[in-house]
């Protein structure tokens, strides 16, 4: 069984990103029928290509490595 997970991503002037999950829908049909209902929202609306629908398979893991943080000099200390 597959699930669709839709996402929208707004990338700012200074390269930062703000990724926001929208949900997790049983098929495309109705990802997509959420990007239709969002897609003219405040924010959303200013930045209509940041929406994505990506097919995953259950049960299966998707991020097979480790990561790194990586800290900007530019940002203030903790």
């Amino acid at each position: 069984m597959d699930v669709f997970v839709v996402q929208h991503v707004h990338e700012f002037d200074d390269g930062t990103e703000d990724v926001k999950l929208i949900g997790v829908y049983s098929t495309e049909e109705r990802a997509n029928a959420a990007v239709g209902r969002l897609k003219d929202q405040p924010g959303f609306r200013d930045a209509p290509k940041g929406f994505s629908v990506d097919r995953y398979p259950m049960d299966k893991d998707h991020w097979l490595g480790g990561f790194e943080t990586v800290v900007s000099e530019e940002q203030p200390p903790a």
